[in-house]
């Protein structure tokens, strides 16, 4: 990526967007133009109060749906890059409005294909969830269909010169709705839920996601999922982080939930291969072998049969760990009273 490039990001005034438009701005502050497109007329106001247009001349706010092609299409002129963010995300909404989950991760990721593909776009990743793999809720089926509709647009893409990826990765640390500001916030009562002692969850940072999502839009050949090498964390242990001296009943899981997420099946591993920071998930159809992707990038297919689960994760996150990352990434004054 560099200053001559013009970018759309759809979601962009969520947790990923504005930590993507954050991270843009700071490392190319003359960017030619960065385009934060999403329906949330509000967030953008607030969004162009932090980030004021005549200190980032670069960066235009669009109201906009995925679900409307037309509007995609508008604000796709002259667009080289886009990262697609925008997506309903929450298990238990999504289990209860089906229809409306589906029209805007489905039916709104085949409006961005396909007027990423009419509008001459060069490189496109979407952003895709750990309950794509093996999915048990709506929510991770209508990704996994996304995941397929972005993979297989470089089936379509004919002389165009467009790639398009998927960065796959698990529970964004801090983000809406997830445990560990929901706990946070529920310390204060002096209960922490436990859905079930035995859950465990992938954990990356925001920093983190942006990051991956830069390497994939400069790294991918088209047709990737890239995965990410990251740690995983005990929900038991993310409450005695946070609150030693709260009750943890247990609570049952939600409609939708895992014991642990997957972002590798075994039946993915056929057409997996190591890329030392991350995997790829090639697709079984395409322009590369799996040797050949593996000689273009000096990487190593995974055993067969390998799967890449939190569970099974080698690396865990300790208590203290977990109460480092909280501070460095939530709260700087967290602390927990002393035993």
């Amino acid at each position: 990526m560099n200053d001559t490039q013009s970018i759309l990001i759809t979601g962009g005034t969520g947790s990923f967007g504005q930590a993507f438009v954050r991270t843009v701005l700071e490392r190319h502050p003359n960017v030619k133009r960065l385009v934060v497109f999403s329906r949330d007329e509000l967030k953008q106001y607030e969004m162009a109060q932090r980030l004021d247009a005549k200190d980032h001349r670069g960066i235009r706010y669009f109201i906009g749906d995925v679900r409307d092609p037309d509007r995609l299409r508008r604000a796709l002129q002259g667009i080289d890059t886009v990262v697609h963010a925008a997506a309903l995300k929450q298990v238990p909404a999504a289990e209860y409005n089906p229809f409306e989950c589906i029209k805007t991760n489905i039916l709104g990721a085949q409006n961005v294909v396909e007027a990423c593909l009419d509008a001459g776009v060069q490189r496109v990743v979407a952003l895709s969830t750990d309950k794509a793999a093996a999915p048990i809720n709506l929510y991770g089926a209508t990704k996994l269909c996304s995941d397929k509709l972005f993979t297989a647009a470089n089936n379509i893409r004919g002389q165009r010169d467009i790639r398009f990826a998927v960065v796959r990765y698990g529970n964004v640390m801090g983000s809406r709705g997830s445990v560990i500001p929901f706990f946070l916030e529920r310390r204060k009562t002096g209960v922490l839920p436990i859905t079930d002692p035995a859950m465990t969850r992938f954990n990356i940072s925001l920093q983190e996601g942006v990051d991956m999502v830069l390497w994939a839009l400069k790294n991918t050949h088209g047709g990737e999922i890239f995965v990410p090498k990251i740690p995983s964390y005990r929900i038991t242990d993310v409450a005695q982080a946070i609150g030693p001296e709260c009750e943890q009943p247990i609570v049952g899981i939600r409609p939708g939930e895992k014991i642990h997420e997957e972002m590798i099946t075994a039946s993915d591993s056929f057409n997996t291969v190591d890329l030392g920071r991350y995997f790829a998930i090639l697709p079984q159809s395409g322009k590369y072998s799996l040797e050949h992707y593996c000689t273009l990038n000096g990487c190593e297919p995974v055993p067969e049969g390998y799967a890449y689960n939190s569970g099974a994760n080698p690396d865990f996150l300790s208590v203290e760990q977990l109460r480092v990352l909280i501070r460095e990434h939530l709260d700087p004054n967290f602390s927990v009273p002393a035993a």
